[in-house]
């Protein structure tokens, strides 16, 4: 191999440009040693400049050849440019005789220099080896995931195997899914099973039971005409029977062993108790993984609608009184008549049914809880809704009968407001109704916060009666339960505002009348108050409390504007002082 002289400039050679040849190699073995080494040592203000070198991809990469180079030599002219002859031979390889290739190999068949019959053995991709039929690397696989995929290793043959081992893998993983679920739906099922022979065995009750088929042809398959709103708990329906009865019918959302535990106890806590102002159980449907509760439809709607506009004009104070009154006795019952007491949890207007003569009527027992009477409060998560809960039920999960005092006095803030209990739409400091209706009554500015419907029809008996129960609801709003009054006094109190009727006379002089005489704008037109009168005809015979007389100025001091001696004598010291009271 010919090689050039030194290029080092101290040696006193001037040529500008050298080439040297290290090595015979394949110009594409990935030797770490270059075929070529071309460089410039001449350079021009201490820069490189195109002219002063010789690039490798300009001589052979261009060329695209796979030649051995075997000499290299470099002339230089007068005008000092190099020029570079290079030598190559092409170097070929043969097997004489006929191909004897592996498998996996291909096969090239050659004529020989002699003119006699040659093959080259070559592996195949994904294959390594001489590929020769008696080479022991020959059969070595070098596939890998993706060379399988292209179909580079062994055929499409192969690659569809994988691909239908693949699709096989899925189905077989699908079908296990699938009896996984089904086991589960089983164990479900029979969890419901469970639940609901428990709900026959434990509840001490006759309730009717209806075929889920009945029940489905009374709601008309369950459709969105029938559907009359959603709560918590379900959706309700309203449902017409065979007989032509209609009914609400209480679809629980998911029938999973907690819900099956609020059915076991809405139904037991329904069906043990009797009084004219709790939504009464006609039956049920347990049935195809549906739990279903049937209740007596109330026509009028809840309260909430009523107060908020979304049925009627508005409701005359005579029927909120009253509708206040009636709720009032039948938490109190559910308070101290049965045994062991029953806390509802959730008093709120929206569950406070009315039926064709605006009689009162508590919905939703889903969140009662029959009480140990050995202990005063149960520990238990926060249940109810945002408004109504008892603030101190939020801080230490401690229920008692004067949550639901909490809850009733709210109701009794929207019956004389018409506000909704929360409302962004108001400002920041009003957003919460009790809290605006503690700060007007303290304040003695109930006028502010009375339904302009309720103040434009009002006479002063009306007006009157409707700072007593401010004065009331505001005693149910205090912050700590000792200071609140149980809801028999609440009760109690409802009724006897109920039965007064003052008609002023004389100046400032009032004296008490029979019921049967007060006349009052919000009085006129309505079954329901004529029913109401005649029901206080006859309490008034009975009740000595309507034996009242007395003296009351017409302005006073305190922040309900109104004070006499029978609320004085009920109101408990703390919630009097509160208001200021003075104690008779």
């Amino acid at each position: 191999m010919a090689g050039p002289r030194s290029t080092d400039r101290s040696a006193g050679l001037d040529n500008r440009r050298n080439c040297i040849s290290d090595r015979l190699s394949y110009l594409r073995c990935q030797s770490k040693d270059k075929n070529i080494s071309c460089y410039s040592n001449i350079t021009t203000n201490g820069a490189d400049t195109d002219d002063d070198f010789l690039s490798e991809t300009d001589v052979v990469h261009s060329t695209g050849c796979e030649f051995l180079f075997t000499t290299v030599k470099y002339e230089t002219d007068a005008e000092n440019v190099t020029s570079v002859v290079f030598s190559e031979a092409e170097l070929g390889w043969w097997v004489h005789g006929k191909c004897l290739c592996s498998a996996n190999a291909n096969c090239t068949r050659v004529k020989t220099p002699a003119g006699g019959p040659g093959f080259r053995c070559r592996c195949g991709d994904g294959y390594q080896g001489d590929g020769f039929a008696g080479g022991s690397a020959a059969a070595v696989s070098t596939c890998g995931s993706a060379a399988y995929m292209s179909g580079n290793c062994g055929g499409s043959s192969k690659v569809g195997a994988l691909v239908g081992g693949i699709f096989a893998g899925g189905a077989i993983t699908a079908g296990l899914a699938v009896v996984l679920y089904l086991i589960r739906g089983r164990c479900s099922s029979s969890r419901f099973r469970k639940s609901t022979k428990r709900l026959l065995s434990d509840a001490s009750f006759n309730v009717p039971f209806y075929p889920y088929k009945t029940i489905e042809r009374a709601t008309d398959n369950f459709s969105d005409t029938n559907r009359l709103g959603t709560g918590a708990y379900g959706t309700v329906y309203v449902g017409n029977l065979s007989n032509g009865d209609l009914v609400a019918v209480k679809k629980i959302k998911h029938p999973e062993p907690e819900t099956v535990e609020q059915v076991v106890n809405e139904v037991k806590m329904i069906s043990s108790v009797n009084h004219p102002n709790l939504v009464r159980l006609l039956g049920c449907c347990i049935e195809r993984g549906e739990q279903i509760l049937v209740y007596e439809f109330m026509p009028n709607g809840t309260l909430a609608q009523h107060l908020q506009r979304q049925r009627g004009v508005g409701l005359p104070w005579t029927i909120r009184l009253a509708v206040a009154t009636e709720t009032a006795k039948a938490i109190a019952y559910l308070h101290s008549a049965v045994q062991p007491p029953i806390y509802h949890r959730d008093i709120k207007s929206s569950n406070i049914l009315l039926d064709h003569q605006f009689n009162a009527k508590i919905a939703d027992f889903g969140l009662s809880r029959a009480v140990v009477t050995d202990f005063s409060h149960v520990s238990t998560a926060p249940q109810g809704t945002p408004g109504y809960v008892d603030p101190q039920y939020h801080q230490n999960y401690h229920l008692s009968d004067k949550s639901d005092v909490y809850s009733f006095g709210v109701v009794l803030m929207e019956i004389i407001t018409g506000l909704k209990v929360v409302d962004f739409n108001r400002v920041q400091s009003e957003v919460n109704l009790a809290a605006m209706a503690v700060d007007r009554i303290s304040k003695g500015k109930v006028e502010e916060i009375i339904d302009p419907f309720l103040g434009k029809q009002g006479d002063s008996w009306a007006l009157a009666s409707i700072h007593k129960v401010a004065e009331l609801g505001f005693r149910c709003l205090a912050f700590h339960r000792d200071m609140r009054p149980s809801m028999m006094e609440v009760a109690d109190e409802l009724e006897q505002i109920r039965l007064s009727c003052w008609a002023p006379k004389d100046g400032d002089v009032v004296v008490p009348q029979p019921v049967e005489l007060c006349t009052s704008p919000l009085m006129e037109g309505s079954e329901r108050v004529e029913s109401a009168r005649s029901e206080g005809v006859e309490s008034a015979g009975k009740s000595k409390r309507l034996v009242v007389s007395g003296r009351i100025e017409e302005k006073v001091n305190s922040p309900v504007s109104v004070q006499d001696n029978w609320v004085s004598e009920q109101s408990t010291p703390s919630s009097s002082s509160l208001l200021g009271y003075p104690n008779h």
